[in-house]
C-alpha cells in the first residue's frame, strides 16, 4: 500500500509498506492493505509505519495531531507538527 506523509514544512515519507498504526482522538488503529475508505481525525501520540509483516523494520514519528485519508490503496496522512525526537 503506498503511503504519504505530510507536514506544512515538508514531505516526511513518500513510499510503500505493509501497514501503519495511528494515535486516533478516540483510541489508536492501524490501516492495513485494502482497506475500506476512510477520514479520520488524529490526536498526538506516534505514528509507526510498518515497512513489512515482520514488524522489525519501522519507521516511527511523534505527531502533534491531523487527519488520515485511506481511498484506493494509498493512505495520506497530514499532520500538523512533528516533535523532536
Amino acid at each position: 500500500m503506498q503511503i504519504e506523509i505530510l507536514t506544512p514544512e515538508k514531505k516526511l515519507f513518500a513510499g510503500n509498506a505493509y501497514g501503519i498504526q495511528l494515535p486516533g482522538v478516540g483510541g489508536s488503529f492501524e490501516v492495513l492493505e485494502k482497506h475500506a475508505p476512510m477520514v479520520s481525525a488524529l490526536g498526538n501520540g506516534v505514528v509507526k509505519i510498518l515497512l513489512d509483516k515482520s514488524g522489525k523494520n519501522n519507521n516511527a514519528y511523534t505527531i502533534k495531531g491531523g487527519f488520515i485519508e485511506v481511498l484506493d490503496n494509498k493512505v495520506t496522512v497530514l499532520l500538523e507538527g512533528v516533535s523532536a525526537s
